[in-house]
């Protein structure tokens, strides 16, 4: 089973009435549980300015994500040309094979269509992630060896 096709079920159940899908054949076991949304509560906020409270209320509101890409959004929005290479899944980013292989990419690389730019691991499965454009990699936006979200950015690239 594709990566896609994970996420495509992943989805699925995420917006279904199903709380739990398992599929098993030769080759793999997936199992899918859905979880009831966890409401948290905030905090009072006590005689703050009003940029405090602003500041504030947003990061409470947040789910976990990386911070990392939250401090490089602004480069996005300065370099309007650059195009986000994205996470496709949920799991562990790795830059390289193993530990003493050498990196897939390092700001600087150029790097044609279908090349691979990293690995996520996933249920225990090694993804390779390929790039979809040819450039130049600006920017890596993910420590090695680090979590990340579907959909969330991992490098900046200068297309050609």
């Amino acid at each position: 089973m594709k990566p896609k096709e994970i996420q495509e079920l992943i989805d699925f159940v995420a917006n279904s009435g199903l709380a739990e899908v398992n599929i098993e054949t030769e080759q793999f076991k997936l199992n899918i549980k859905k979880y009831p949304d966890v409401v948290a509560s905030q905090a009072p906020v006590y005689s703050l300015p009003q940029v405090a409270q602003q500041a504030i209320a947003p990061a409470a509101a947040a789910t976990n994500t990386a911070p990392v890409a939250k401090t490089e959004a602004p480069v996005v929005e300065a370099k309007s040309n650059l195009i986000t290479i994205k996470s496709p899944m949920i799991g562990t980013f790795y830059r390289s094979a193993g530990p003493d292989k050498p990196l897939f990419v390092n700001v600087g690389d150029e790097v044609s269509a279908g090349k691979t730019v990293c690995i996520i691991e996933a249920m225990k499965l090694f993804n390779e992630i390929e790039s979809e454009i040819s450039g130049t990699i600006v920017k890596i936006l993910v420590d090695n060896a680090t979590p990340v979200e579907y959909d969330q950015p991992l490098f900046l690239v200068e297309p050609k």
